[in-house]
């Protein structure tokens, strides 16, 4: 199993996903990938952790009707410093939508908008080191931004991060840039301006790994999940985008892809 110690600066570290339905989005990414749940209690509001043999692989809680937004994921970057990253960040025109607050034993954590809209969270690690496992059936394999305004993105991104980004196609029908941290491609961004429905904002998402797409496809469909866009072959593997049964949409990625 690929196991990580720590996330690189500005990569991503963790996800979490707000449910309306906490213990019917445990049935289902348990049967679907085989995770186990821990609650961290009331001193933590409920939160779940889940596990992949063992492992940290994410977090579940419950969506507050307050907060005004659909079942949905939410992908954190690792930041050593939450406010001085969170200063750069709307100095590069992000908006803070949550201000940096501390996880007793766990952390800190910070929730922002960049400057294309897309809304990802920030994790600084004292105790909790995020997910760490990696490219296997369950795991997150991979993580995406696709943007309303590609180079806007970019620019925010390694201004705000420090990334280190490689164009990979740069035409009107294709427009993708990768970001690399210690060698590895762990990030894209795409061009969603022509893809993205109206109203319909830039979006961080994620790959969960799987062994066999297809049948992975099937779990889902017979546990109440639906596909958003059904399994095909790409150059990076074969690929799928689903969503869970109240709707929070995740992407799913041969292993080794």
């Amino acid at each position: 199993m690929p196991v990580r110690t720590s996330a690189p600066l500005g990569a991503p570290i963790w996800i979490d996903l707000a449910t309306s339905d906490l213990e019917q989005a445990q049935r289902f990414y348990g049967t679907v990938f085989g995770w186990t749940f821990e609650s961290a209690g009331a001193e933590y509001g409920g939160y779940v952790t889940a596990f992949l043999d063992g492992r940290h692989v994410a977090g579940l809680m419950v969506n507050d009707p307050q907060w005004g937004a659909p079942d949905g994921w939410t992908t954190y970057l690792h930041t050593a410093d939450i406010s001085d990253t969170v200063a750069k960040a709307t100095a590069a025109g992000a908006t803070s939508c949550v201000a940096p607050m501390e996880v007793k034993d766990k952390g800190w954590m910070g929730m922002l908008s960049d400057p294309t809209g897309a809304f990802f969270g920030l994790w600084q690690p004292t105790g909790h080191r995020g997910f760490d496992v990696v490219d296997e059936h369950g795991a997150p394999a991979y993580h995406q931004l696709t943007t309303r305004d590609y180079r806007a993105a970019l620019d925010f991104y390694r201004e705000a991060f420090g990334w280190q980004t490689a164009t990979v196609s740069d035409s009107d029908d294709f427009r993708y840039s990768t970001a690399s941290f210690d060698g590895h491609d762990l990030v894209g961004v795409m061009d969603g301006a022509g893809i993205l429905g109206e109203g319909v904002p830039s979006d961080w998402c994620f790959f969960l790994g799987a062994d066999d797409v297809d049948k992975t496809v099937q779990v889902i469909l017979d546990n109440g999940g639906s596909v958003v866009r059904a399994a095909e072959d790409t150059p990076y593997g074969r690929l799928a985008a689903v969503a869970d049964p109240t709707g929070a949409g995740f992407n799913l990625s041969s292993i080794g892809a």
